[in-house]
């Protein structure tokens, strides 16, 4: 089935609603709401029942750690080129942008993602170049990447790491955002700051978890 960008576009526009992102007022999103329908997804686009669960939807705790991390300390972005690896709805590449970085690469596994990558740069009036999975293959030149809530799934954890690692090893900076999932590698990470963020699925009136930003070591 087809469900060209021109769709994606529509569909994004007509049932996600833009958002403030907390701790980040002057940045919004387009985010999932319970009227969203995104379970419609996977019959528009064709594919399999749950093969990339819609994570562009959704203001994540590590990705907003990061972003109020850029605000709070925008020297550590300015004027340098950043990798926002695994960037879902993009809120890491548009902090970073919006903090003065020269150049800015959103990195993002699903097509529709891709899309509200875009559309999110746009909304806040930043440029952004967006890329397919980087993963499993060698990082483009970056001084700095930023990689927000990557560490759910264990064998993920396992390949993110071993790309970040080796970047690292050539020289480039890495900042990581959690809010301590279980297979975050904090023997290799030196805490830098926390900040207040809601997860998924938290409650309106439920109370603040704690996004660590860390650098990896």
């Amino acid at each position: 089935m087809s469900f060209e960008i021109a769709d994606q576009i529509a569909f994004i526009r007509r049932n996600l609603m833009v958002r403030p992102v907390p701790g980040r007022p002057d940045l919004a999103l387009y985010c999932a709401h319970p009227g969203s329908g995104l379970h419609r997804l996977d019959a528009l686009t064709g594919r399999i029942d749950g093969a990339v669960p819609p994570y562009w939807a959704h203001i994540w705790p590590g990705g907003a750690a990061l972003a109020q991390h850029f605000q709070a300390d925008p020297g550590c972005i300015a004027g340098r080129t950043v990798l926002d690896l695994g960037a879902g709805s993009g809120l890491v590449g548009i902090a970073a942008a919006r903090a003065g970085a020269s150049r800015v690469i959103c990195s993002e596994i699903d097509p529709l993602g891709m899309t509200a990558i875009r559309l999110n740069a746009d909304l806040n009036d930043v440029a952004v170049e967006v890329a397919g999975d980087l993963t499993d293959r060698a990082l483009p030149p970056a001084d700095l990447i930023a990689a927000g809530d990557l560490f759910y799934d264990p064998d993920l954890a396992k390949t993110v790491l071993g790309s970040l690692r080796q970047a690292a090893e050539a020289g480039c900076e890495v900042l990581v955002g959690d809010p301590g999932r279980a297979y975050l590698p904090r023997q290799h990470l030196e805490p830098l700051a926390g900040y207040p963020v809601h997860d998924f699925g938290d409650a309106p009136g439920d109370p603040d978890k704690t996004g660590t930003v860390y650098r990896l070591s």
